[in-house]
């Protein structure tokens, strides 16, 4: 954590905040920008909070000229404004009631006579109601998130309206899980009480979904997240993982911690791999119904189950690895069968991806000798049979038994004439 506070952000942003306040509109930073400047983490989401703004479209006449405003948000407040490499919220100041279950069961009611304190009394913990105020150059800091913040304690900022919206119990897990931080007593009793509410079946999968892959992918052990979900009683939302016993639970968590040390770059495969592990002992009704939870995602269900139903072998012949190749992607099945045995030599897996390298198959299957074409200039019409043929055809390639062109062609003319 920072010792001497000296908040930095954007240049370019003075021009916009120049032209709020030419307005009498006071612009104060807030959220995550804030809350990662005193942990030391680079931040790239900056949210405004503007005091003293008349109307969403007085707001949206200001930004117009600055870049390209999306008014997705509109309903709630919040105006995005798209400008160099940045999305930036700008909020309007507003309260939050719950009037019905669900996401968008809130009267949104905006005045601009509100002050920093009760606007950012809506907020989920303290660490992200802290604000910085561009004009005085100063921290407001309402309800003590950067001392929170200094002794690691996760709080909420009002435990009465706390659950109001379910998708908190998991960024309570996540930012556990990400920052390694502790979770108040009295907000791990509230989370849980939320748990046992079942309040968490009124979120959309994919708010869900968002924050299973922060969990993932920012957290140093994503493990941590659903050991403490589970402790919480929230894991009845992702059934059937809380139908695991303890032992498998155990081994699940312990792989998924390998897998995040065994990462891509990438993200989106990381995201993958890391949800393959979670699924490794699943059925495939019990695949479906997981993943049923999180997404309508058909294709990356097909290939988490592609991947989670596919063996690994401690040794394999050439032509096994070829069709090996047609089942998943080598190089991701190799880091995530690492994951799920420790106790294989890493040798065995660098020469597993070595050897299908020299086969041209590390990340897609063989390319096929024969072609359609191929079949047409024999003088055969198009036809269903066309399939058949060269599946028969490929099978025997991949098999080495048709090596060459040249070998396939002569197998063509035999099977047809």
């Amino acid at each position: 954590m920072k010792n001497t506070p000296i908040f930095d952000y954007p240049n370019y942003l003075n021009k916009i905040f120049d032209k709020l306040k030419n307005n009498g509109i006071k612009s104060i930073i807030v959220g995550g920008y804030v809350r990662d400047f005193f942990l030391n983490i680079d931040s790239k989401d900056i949210d405004i909070e503007l005091l003293g703004v008349n109307s969403y479209q007085e707001l949206s006449n200001i930004l117009k000229e600055f870049g390209r405003v999306n008014n997705v948000g509109k309903s709630f407040g919040v105006c995005k404004l798209s400008l160099e490499n940045l999305e930036i919220d700008f909020t309007l100041p507003r309260t939050d009631n719950k009037i019905a279950s669900g996401h968008s069961g809130f009267l949104v009611k905006t005045d601009k006579n509100l002050d920093f304190k009760t606007a950012s009394s809506r907020r989920d913990f303290t660490m992200n109601s802290i604000g910085y105020d561009v004009d005085k150059e100063i921290f407001i800091d309402p309800f003590d998130g950067i001392q929170d913040i200094k002794y690691k304690l996760i709080k909420a900022v009002n435990l009465e309206k706390f659950d109001e919206d379910p998708l908190r119990v998991f960024r309570a897990v996540s930012f556990r899980s990400r920052l390694e931080f502790n979770l108040d007593e009295k907000l791990f009793v509230l989370c849980k009480n939320m748990c046992e509410k079942d309040l968490l079946f009124e979120l959309a999968k994919e708010r869900v979904y968002d924050e299973i892959k922060k969990i993932f992918l920012k957290s140093p052990r994503p493990s941590s997240a659903f050991v403490l979900l589970k402790k919480l009683g929230g894991l009845k939302y992702l059934q059937p993982l809380d139908a695991l016993d303890a032992k498998d639970f155990l081994s699940i968590m312990n792989a998924i911690d390998r897998m995040k040390q065994l990462s891509k770059k990438d993200n989106d495969t990381n995201f993958f791999l890391m949800l393959s592990v979670i699924c490794y002992k699943f059925t495939k009704n019990d695949l479906g119904i997981f993943l049923s939870r999180l997404t309508n995602k058909t294709k990356l269900s097909k290939n988490i189950a592609s991947l989670t139903k596919t063996k690994f072998e401690f040794s394999y012949t050439d032509s096994e690895i070829l069709h090996l190749a047609t089942k998943v992607n080598i190089e991701l099945f190799l880091l995530f069968s690492q994951a799920l045995h420790p106790s294989v030599d890493a040798e065995i897996f660098l020469s597993l991806k070595k050897r299908a390298i020299n086969l041209g198959i590390l990340n897609s299957k063989q390319e096929a000798l024969l072609k359609g074409r191929d079949i047409i200039n024999l003088g055969i019409k198009p036809s269903k049979d066309y399939a058949d043929i060269l599946d028969k055809a490929y099978t025997l390639q991949i098999d080495l038994i048709l090596k060459t062109r040249e070998d396939a062609l002569l197998w063509l003319k035999q099977y047809l004439l």
